[in-house]
Protein backbone atom coordinates (compact mmCIF):
# COMPACT_ATOMS: atom_id res chain seq x y z
CA UNK A 1 0.00 0.00 0.00
CA UNK A 2 1.08 3.10 -1.15
CA UNK A 3 1.42 6.00 1.39
CA UNK A 4 0.12 9.57 0.79
CA UNK A 5 2.79 12.46 1.15
CA UNK A 6 1.39 14.54 3.92
CA UNK A 7 1.43 18.35 2.95
CA UNK A 8 4.03 20.26 4.31
CA UNK A 9 2.87 23.03 6.69
CA UNK A 10 2.58 26.93 5.15
CA UNK A 11 5.20 28.40 7.52
CA UNK A 12 4.51 31.97 8.93
CA UNK A 13 5.15 34.36 7.50
CA UNK A 14 7.51 37.45 8.98
CA UNK A 15 5.96 40.17 10.24
CA UNK A 16 7.11 43.69 10.61
CA UNK A 17 7.71 43.25 13.86
CA UNK A 18 9.58 40.35 13.44
CA UNK A 19 11.69 42.08 10.41
CA UNK A 20 12.54 44.64 12.56
CA UNK A 21 14.00 42.25 15.48
CA UNK A 22 16.31 40.45 12.07
CA UNK A 23 17.35 44.23 11.21
CA UNK A 24 18.75 44.46 14.43
CA UNK A 25 20.29 41.09 14.94
CA UNK A 26 22.02 41.50 11.64
CA UNK A 27 23.04 45.10 12.81
CA UNK A 28 24.32 43.79 15.89
CA UNK A 29 26.46 41.43 13.93
CA UNK A 30 27.27 43.27 10.46
CA UNK A 31 28.07 47.36 9.82
CA UNK A 32 25.86 47.65 6.88
CA UNK A 33 23.99 50.10 5.05
CA UNK A 34 20.30 50.90 4.47
CA UNK A 35 19.97 49.38 1.21
CA UNK A 36 21.90 46.77 2.16
CA UNK A 37 20.12 46.00 4.97
CA UNK A 38 16.95 46.62 2.87
CA UNK A 39 18.37 43.83 0.95
CA UNK A 40 19.19 41.64 3.66
CA UNK A 41 14.97 42.12 4.89
CA UNK A 42 14.21 41.65 1.36
CA UNK A 43 15.66 38.51 1.04
CA UNK A 44 14.02 37.02 3.79
CA UNK A 45 10.77 37.70 2.82
CA UNK A 46 11.14 35.80 -0.55
CA UNK A 47 13.08 32.98 1.15
CA UNK A 48 9.60 32.22 2.84
CA UNK A 49 7.88 32.66 -0.01
CA UNK A 50 10.01 29.70 -1.64
CA UNK A 51 9.33 27.91 1.70
CA UNK A 52 5.42 29.15 1.13
CA UNK A 53 4.91 27.73 -2.07
CA UNK A 54 7.02 24.60 -1.82
CA UNK A 55 4.20 23.74 0.95
CA UNK A 56 1.56 24.29 -1.37
CA UNK A 57 0.84 28.22 -0.72
CA UNK A 58 -1.10 29.69 -3.94
CA UNK A 59 1.14 31.38 -5.90
CA UNK A 60 -1.55 34.95 -6.08
CA UNK A 61 -1.90 34.83 -1.83
CA UNK A 62 2.24 34.49 -1.54
CA UNK A 63 2.53 38.05 -3.90
CA UNK A 64 -0.33 39.47 -1.89
CA UNK A 65 2.17 38.64 1.38
CA UNK A 66 5.26 39.35 0.10
CA UNK A 67 4.07 42.63 -1.42
CA UNK A 68 2.69 44.41 2.00
CA UNK A 69 5.85 42.62 3.97
CA UNK A 70 8.34 44.46 1.22
CA UNK A 71 6.76 47.50 1.53
CA UNK A 72 7.28 47.41 5.44
CA UNK A 73 11.13 47.57 4.62
CA UNK A 74 12.08 50.86 3.88
CA UNK A 75 10.14 52.06 6.80
CA UNK A 76 12.20 49.47 9.12
CA UNK A 77 15.16 50.59 7.39
CA UNK A 78 14.82 54.42 8.36
CA UNK A 79 14.04 53.46 11.74
CA UNK A 80 17.28 51.92 11.79
CA UNK A 81 18.86 55.23 10.54
CA UNK A 82 16.93 57.04 13.26
CA UNK A 83 18.38 54.92 16.12
CA UNK A 84 21.96 55.79 14.36
CA UNK A 85 21.98 51.88 14.08
CA UNK A 86 22.83 52.81 10.15
CA UNK A 87 24.86 55.35 9.19
CA UNK A 88 26.20 55.32 5.27
CA UNK A 89 28.66 57.35 6.08
CA UNK A 90 30.10 56.20 8.92
CA UNK A 91 29.84 52.94 7.29
CA UNK A 92 31.87 54.59 4.05
CA UNK A 93 34.51 56.10 6.24
CA UNK A 94 35.40 52.90 8.26
CA UNK A 95 35.24 50.63 5.53
CA UNK A 96 37.52 52.63 3.32
CA UNK A 97 39.87 53.02 5.66
CA UNK A 98 40.26 49.36 6.22
CA UNK A 99 40.31 48.32 2.27
CA UNK A 100 42.85 50.83 1.79
CA UNK A 101 44.96 49.51 4.63
CA UNK A 102 44.47 45.56 3.16
CA UNK A 103 45.86 46.99 -0.78
CA UNK A 104 42.59 48.29 -2.11
CA UNK A 105 43.52 50.76 -4.44
CA UNK A 106 40.80 54.32 -4.27
CA UNK A 107 39.19 53.13 -7.44
CA UNK A 108 38.38 49.85 -5.93
CA UNK A 109 37.36 51.20 -2.39
CA UNK A 110 34.50 53.14 -4.49
CA UNK A 111 33.43 50.50 -6.36
CA UNK A 112 33.00 48.13 -3.23
CA UNK A 113 31.17 51.10 -1.64
CA UNK A 114 28.82 51.67 -4.61
CA UNK A 115 27.82 48.20 -4.77
CA UNK A 116 27.46 48.15 -0.98
CA UNK A 117 24.65 50.80 -1.65
CA UNK A 118 27.08 54.21 -0.63
CA UNK A 119 25.74 56.56 -2.79
CA UNK A 120 28.76 58.00 -5.08
CA UNK A 121 28.94 61.67 -3.42
CA UNK A 122 28.58 59.82 0.02
CA UNK A 123 31.40 57.66 -1.00
CA UNK A 124 33.42 59.98 -2.37
CA UNK A 125 33.60 62.47 1.28
CA UNK A 126 33.82 59.28 2.48
CA UNK A 127 37.15 58.69 0.75
CA UNK A 128 38.30 62.30 1.21
CA UNK A 129 37.19 62.55 5.25
CA UNK A 130 39.59 59.08 5.77
CA UNK A 131 41.99 58.89 3.54
CA UNK A 132 42.85 62.86 2.40
CA UNK A 133 42.45 64.53 -0.14
CA UNK A 134 46.09 65.62 -2.60
CA UNK A 135 49.16 64.78 -1.69
CA UNK A 136 47.73 62.99 1.28
CA UNK A 137 45.33 60.65 -1.28
CA UNK A 138 48.04 60.26 -2.80
CA UNK A 139 50.60 58.79 0.16
CA UNK A 140 47.42 56.19 0.91
CA UNK A 141 47.28 55.33 -2.58
CA UNK A 142 50.69 54.72 -2.27
CA UNK A 143 50.53 52.38 0.40
CA UNK A 144 47.59 51.01 -0.43
CA UNK A 145 49.55 50.16 -3.58
CA UNK A 146 52.84 48.92 -1.32
CA UNK A 147 50.66 46.44 0.61
CA UNK A 148 49.49 44.85 -2.25
CA UNK A 149 52.98 44.55 -3.62
CA UNK A 150 54.24 43.16 -0.12
CA UNK A 151 50.95 40.58 -0.59
CA UNK A 152 52.22 39.29 -4.19
CA UNK A 153 55.72 39.57 -3.73
CA UNK A 154 56.68 42.58 -5.94
CA UNK A 155 59.26 44.83 -6.24
CA UNK A 156 61.21 45.49 -2.70
CA UNK A 157 59.23 42.15 -1.66
CA UNK A 158 60.42 40.02 -3.90
CA UNK A 159 61.77 37.27 -2.62
CA UNK A 160 65.22 36.01 -3.83
CA UNK A 161 64.45 32.38 -4.26
CA UNK A 162 61.49 33.46 -6.23
CA UNK A 163 62.30 34.09 -10.41
CA UNK A 164 61.94 38.03 -11.67
CA UNK A 165 58.50 38.43 -13.06
CA UNK A 166 57.75 39.88 -16.19
CA UNK A 167 56.62 43.74 -15.44
CA UNK A 168 54.30 43.71 -17.72
CA UNK A 169 52.63 41.22 -15.69
CA UNK A 170 53.16 42.82 -12.55
CA UNK A 171 51.77 46.31 -13.92
CA UNK A 172 49.14 44.35 -15.06
CA UNK A 173 48.16 43.04 -11.51
CA UNK A 174 48.57 46.63 -9.89
CA UNK A 175 46.06 47.78 -13.00
CA UNK A 176 43.35 45.33 -12.26
CA UNK A 177 43.44 46.16 -9.05
CA UNK A 178 42.28 49.79 -9.98
CA UNK A 179 46.35 51.25 -9.32
CA UNK A 180 47.41 53.91 -12.20
CA UNK A 181 50.71 52.64 -13.91
CA UNK A 182 52.52 55.71 -12.24
CA UNK A 183 51.28 54.57 -8.46
CA UNK A 184 52.50 51.28 -9.28
CA UNK A 185 55.95 52.16 -10.45
CA UNK A 186 56.49 54.52 -7.76
CA UNK A 187 55.92 51.14 -5.83
CA UNK A 188 58.09 49.44 -7.20
CA UNK A 189 60.80 51.65 -7.72
CA UNK A 190 60.92 52.21 -3.70
CA UNK A 191 63.54 50.46 -1.50
CA UNK A 192 62.06 48.06 1.15
CA UNK A 193 63.19 49.81 4.04
CA UNK A 194 61.38 52.83 3.02
CA UNK A 195 57.96 51.05 1.48
CA UNK A 196 57.68 49.56 4.81
CA UNK A 197 57.65 52.70 6.58
CA UNK A 198 55.38 54.18 4.61
CA UNK A 199 52.94 51.62 5.31
CA UNK A 200 53.52 51.55 8.71
CA UNK A 201 53.06 55.33 9.11
CA UNK A 202 49.93 54.91 6.82
CA UNK A 203 48.32 52.19 8.93
CA UNK A 204 49.58 54.33 12.39
CA UNK A 205 47.58 57.44 11.05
Amino acid sequence: MVEEKVPAAVPTPPTAASLREAALAHLARFATTRRNLEQVLSRRVRRWGLRAQKAGMAPEEICQVEAVLLGEIPEIAAGMVALGAVDDAQFARSRARSLTRSGRSRRAVTAHLVVKGVDGETAQEALEASLGAGEEAQQAELAAALVLARKRGFGAFRRPDRPERDPMKVLAVFARNGFSQGTAAQALAMERDEAEDLILRFRSA
